[in-house]
């Protein structure tokens, strides 16, 4: 997770990073060139990380809008292992970019926090006061869809940051069975070629796949020190209980799983026979 990074960031190196960084994709330095459909549109920036504003394939117009970020970004801190937070109250705000990333639409509130966790995957939904159609008529703007089905190894990807106004591209190099991180476990986890060089503040960014457009996954850490299975170095481990290190690689996590969880309104049913979200 890349909370803590983004801390330091912030209070030794924010000032000589504002040059290079907080600039557009096409001239940071080592950002990809990207395919033209992927852009920041739908794209948000919260106080600590990035996130997009997503539906399902079959979501209403008059459904409420969602916000799709990352568990470990919640303003409270971390969940601990094994706790999932359904449905609470939320004030959270957004900032809502231009496709271009060069601007603000406006402000996005939440109403709720819809789903939460770092266990098996590291998610954070939430309900807005908007609907998919009035964010529409007053900005413009469609949300991104989620992939109702896991991505493919070798996949075109792009890790779109509301945070730092940075879009990076790579491929799916592979899935990793289980990820470890201090105490927490996620499964099925997406691992990136080495392009995708995310770092603090690229939390909770969409992973867009650029032939479909569609959202497969949410971005979520990477091993920064070598370490082995420690906070900010997670380790890889297969199903015969092998670990592996991989210095400097960063993943995500998948996210078709909402699909048999949410439902009409813009609800959450973790009751549901296909909804495979830890509850």
């Amino acid at each position: 997770m890349n909370r803590r990074l983004l801390t330091a960031l912030r209070t030794a190196l924010l000032p000589a990073l504002l040059g290079t960084l907080l600039v557009a994709p096409s001239t940071a330095a080592g950002a990809q060139t990207v395919r033209a459909d992927v852009d920041f549109r739908a794209t948000v920036a919260l106080s600590n990380c990035s996130g997009s504003v997503v539906r399902l394939a079959g979501a209403a117009p008059e459904d409420p809008a969602l916000v799709l970020s990352n568990g470990h970004c919640l303003q409270a801190g971390f969940p601990e292992p094994g706790e999932v937070i359904v449905d609470r109250p939320s004030q959270r705000q957004f900032r809502l970019l231009t496709a271009d990333g060069r601007g603000e639409l406006g402000t996005l509130r939440a109403s709720r926090l819809l789903y939460a966790t770092m266990t098996e995957t590291d998610v954070a939904l939430y309900r807005l006061r908007r609907s998919y159609a009035e964010l529409e008529r007053a900005y413009g703007m469609r949300p991104l869809v989620l992939a109702s089905a896991r991505t493919d190894e070798g996949s075109p990807i792009s890790v779109v940051s509301g945070y730092w106004k940075r879009i990076y591209s790579c491929t799916v190099d592979g899935f990793v069975h289980e990820l470890r991180e201090a105490g927490w476990t996620w499964r099925d986890s997406i691992r990136y070629t080495s392009r995708c060089d995310t770092i603090g503040g690229t939390s909770g960014s969409p992973i867009v796949d650029r032939d479909s457009g569609e959202v497969v996954g949410v971005n979520n850490t990477g091993n920064e020190d070598g370490r082995r299975c420690t906070l900010n170095n997670p380790c890889e481990v297969d199903e015969q209980g092998n670990v592996t290190v991989r210095p400097g690689t960063n993943y995500g996590q998948q996210t078709y799983r909402f699909y048999g969880c949410l439902i009409a309104g813009s609800r959450l049913d973790l009751t549901r026979p296909d909804c495979h979200l830890p509850s």
